[in-house]
């Protein structure tokens, strides 16, 4: 079998197939600006560049940390990782992590520019999480946190950041729907934390399915589909009309998935919910998105 390309490699790293969960919030943040009159594009694009590349670094950090940490092996189950795999030195893999992660840092300036200087630490504290996630004294998913994570970085941050960048102000309809895209985007985690219990606790991964069971995980897992579809019933309490009620075309969708995690038992079965996982927080945001332009 030939080796794959130096191109092929460095983009299988980037995992594109969970970046709708950066791309997602920040349309979201963009449509609430669009209801709300303030929406503007060039500043959203800034939020996007942003949002991606600090995901990036997440994602090229938790590859080279879950190695030094043992949690990534050569034998593991599910998506590779390229530094346990061999096909990047873990020297190169942690250089590429602080190059992405430094232009993030110098895309963030141009947030702050455009939205005040309130924005430098929360700026600040995301790119440092995004090592921090794996990395440091504390790894946050390593102690049960990474949920946490996401919920606050991939929802309430950057929804509510991308429309105050935009507005200048946030208002309470923003952040009910940065929750339940933060609710979203932390179940993408939960299909593989599932997968890796059993690796993660011989590590000492210590993620919320290895603390409390993978019973825990399903509800938890459920529960989020379930609060994200109460979000467009309160927006009806904001002013909104009924094309915001879009996304609870997808009930049966987050049923089903929630059943499937249930009933799974194979790596190969979680790894494909993952992708539906990832699939549905893509199109809950559309429908979101959708539904708050035309409900306004």
């Amino acid at each position: 079998m030939n080796a794959p390309s130096a191109a092929r490699v460095w983009l299988e790293a980037v995992r594109p197939k969970t970046l709708p969960a950066s791309m997602i919030p920040v349309m979201v943040g963009t449509s609430l600006a669009a209801a709300h009159g303030t929406a503007d594009y060039g500043k959203a694009a800034i939020c996007l560049a942003f949002a991606l590349l600090v995901q990036i670094g997440t994602n090229l950090a938790n590859d080279y940390f879950d190695f030094v940490k043992g949690a990534d092996t050569a034998d593991r189950v599910g998506p590779r990782r390229l530094v346990a795999a061999g096909l990047v030195a873990p020297r190169t893999m942690l250089a590429a992590t602080c190059l992405v992660l430094a232009i993030a840092f110098g895309v963030g300036l141009l947030l702050v520019r455009e939205g005040g200087w309130i924005l430098l630490p929360v700026g600040i504290v995301s790119i440092g999480c995004a090592i921090a996630y794996t990395g440091g004294p504390f790894p946050l998913g390593y102690h049960g946190l990474g949920d946490l994570f996401v919920f606050l970085f991939f929802g309430l941050v950057a929804v509510d950041v991308t429309f105050y960048v935009q507005a200048g102000y946030v208002t309470p309809d923003v952040t009910a729907c940065a929750a339940a895209i933060g609710l979203l985007a932390a179940n993408i985690l939960v299909p593989n934390n599932y997968r890796d219990a059993e690796t993660d606790a011989r590590a000492g991964k210590r993620t919320l399915v290895v603390r409390f069971g993978r019973r825990f995980a399903v509800w938890q897992y459920g529960l989020s589909n379930l609060v994200a579809l109460l979000c467009p019933p309160a927006l009806l309490l904001h002013g909104y009309r009924w094309p915001v009620l879009l996304p609870l075309l997808l009930a049966p969708a987050a049923a089903g998935l929630t059943r499937r995690l249930a009933a799974s038992r194979e790596p190969g079965e979680q790894i494909a919910l993952l992708v539906a996982t990832a699939r549905h927080l893509a199109l809950y945001g559309i429908l979101l998105s959708v539904g708050a332009v035309l409900g306004r």
